[in-house]
């Protein structure tokens, strides 16, 4: 053996009760699992595990991480709370596939999500070049989404008007090809430009490509404010409509108009996996929210592209319309709802002379610089070239937990891992939940929550060598101390990695030991035509 964990409790992702073993790796693989002890061969590296729980390695539903564990391939954000697998290309905005005039625009439109690092090799413009340049090594394996804004942007360009004939051939097309590269289903962003300017039959249409292609469907619906029901019915309908699987990103009842309203959510849902849906969800373990600032603008405003926007956003005429329409009747980049700016604070700029903003509302900075919000908004939004991102705090604990508690539920960090200020969600979402909602409040059990953030995970994605502790899958793994394991970033120190993990193995090779991140980029992309890891 490579490695043999001696002693570990056992939570080998099924949910089932957890047991005493020694776990062997060999080659990449789990190739022994000794109940009781005693494994039958011995180890070039023998871990003492007693006291500690081996599982699965966790998966990431909803990153963001797709073009930091490029830039950045230590990845400790992720590998430090025992990530060993993560989902890219999600908001129906990532890039790939691309032309040059469309990667242009989206590394503008994401500067606040993702950065546009300086010297960056942008090698890749269709979805298979990107997985072969993840290939060339990082830290943890990936899959991909192909993102239906970005494929929009590239067959229709920013017009808010429904696709000719000619156009939806081209984006079933688009779509067809990328998952035959690789790509796992198709995301959505549907309050983001241009993704929003999609019908219904529109994302049928394309559902139904990805169906038959054994994809699934995870869409950011239209609201998670006002009509946050009626939006999360239609996805159901598309899903059902189309014949593809649906996975419902970051999936919650958020603002003030959806206080205690998970059971209506989670009613709905049950009643449509008991009429034959095949329906999941991620969440991430906080309350606030993250995106970028000029998310919250109108649909209308982005037509044409990140400078359409930055021209309106300059006219006197314009900038009004765009004010009332956000703080008195509720934009539909802000999910329906008059915007309050006390909970919207800036968590990431571009530009030296905004730094004294991060940390503060945008209410609090606008009082201090004697303006209004509104105002104090445009203008920097306009300096950053809509470059900055934020947080935003619209979440309730009662819809949280009741929302985890599902069957269908997995884990999704929506991380976001630049700015300022990043949402610790990035750092802290996987130990958070064994942390805060097994051991402290136990809202789960161990069990159970290994198994929504690893093997039920697994089950979405049709990886059949993942997301079990079991002889012949991959070993993928992490080991951590159920009584000390903890996520320590915080909104004021979001960059802390986790305590209790001292081990986890992508691909059979540490890239935690003892505590300590290694030099290790064992993973690699996963695709959709070659779903293990061979």
């Amino acid at each position: 053996m490579d490695i043999v964990f001696k002693g570990a409790l056992v939570a080998d992702g099924t949910g089932e009760p957890g047991y005493r073993a020694d776990v062997g790796v060999r080659d990449g693989r789990i190739a022994e699992i000794r109940r009781g002890g005693g494994a039958r061969a011995g180890g070039r590296r023998t871990v003492d595990a007693d006291g500690l729980v081996l599982a699965p390695g966790f998966i990431d539903m909803h990153s963001h991480s797709d073009l930091q564990v490029l830039a950045n391939p230590d990845h400790l954000a992720k590998v430090s709370q025992g990530v060993t697998t993560e989902v890219l290309g999600q908001d129906g905005l990532s890039y790939a596939p691309v032309d040059d005039d469309v990667l242009a625009a989206l590394r503008a439109q994401l500067a606040g999500w993702n950065d546009d690092p300086a010297g960056f090799a942008w090698d890749w413009r269709s979805v298979g070049e990107y997985l072969d340049r993840l290939d060339r090594g990082i830290a943890v394996n990936a899959a991909y989404l192909v993102p239906q804004g970005t494929v929009r942007m590239l067959c229709v360009g920013w017009e808010d008007r429904p696709a000719t004939e000619a156009e939806l051939a081209r984006m079933r097309s688009v779509v067809a090809e990328s998952l035959a590269q690789g790509a796992m289903g198709l995301s959505s962003g549907l309050t983001y430009t241009p993704g929003m300017y999609a019908d219904a039959a529109e994302l049928v249409a394309l559902c139904r490509v990805v169906g038959e292609l054994g994809g699934y469907y995870s869409p950011h619906h239209r609201s998670y404010g006002a009509g946050a029901l009626e939006a999360y019915a239609e996805m159901v309908d598309v899903s059902l409509e189309a014949g593809c699987p649906l996975h419902l990103a970051h999936a919650t009842m958020n603002f003030e108009v959806n206080r205690g309203r998970a059971g209506e959510l989670l009613s709905l849902l049950d009643n449509a996996i008991a009429a034959g849906a095949d329906i999941t969800l991620d969440t991430y373990p906080y309350l606030p929210g993250a995106t970028y600032l000029s998310a919250l603008l109108p649909s209308w405003s982005g037509e044409g592209g990140p400078d359409a926007t930055l021209a309106r956003l300059a006219d006197p005429d314009t900038r009004e319309r765009i004010r009332a329409e956000i703080e008195e009747t509720g934009s539909d980049g802000c999910h329906g709802v008059p915007v309050d700016w006390d909970t919207i604070e800036i968590n990431g700029v571009r530009r030296a002379e905004h730094a004294h903003l991060v940390g503060h509302s945008v209410a609090a900075s606008a009082r201090a610089a004697g303006t209004t919000p509104a105002e104090l908004y445009f203008d920097v939004l306009i300096a950053e070239r809509l470059g900055t991102s934020c947080l935003m705090h619209v979440g309730h604990e009662e819809n949280v937990q009741a929302i985890m508690r599902h069957p269908a539920h997995t884990g999704g960090s929506d991380g976001l891992l630049v700015g300022d200020r990043p949402h610790p969600r990035a750092w802290g979402t996987f130990p958070r939940y064994l942390a805060r909602y097994v051991r402290e409040l136990g809202v789960l059990g161990l069990e159970e929550c290994v198994a929504h953030l690893t093997g039920r995970a697994a089950k979405r994605l049709r990886l059949t060598d993942r997301g079990l502790v079991k002889e012949g899958y991959a070993a993928d793994l992490v080991l951590f101390d159920p009584h000390t394991v903890a996520d320590t970033a915080t909104f004021e120190e979001p960059r802390q990695a986790a305590e209790g993990i001292p081990y986890v193995v992508v691909n059979g090779v540490p890239v935690i030991d003892d505590g300590r991140r290694t030099d290790a980029l064992p993973g690699h992309s996963l695709r959709n035509n070659t779903r293990s890891s061979t």
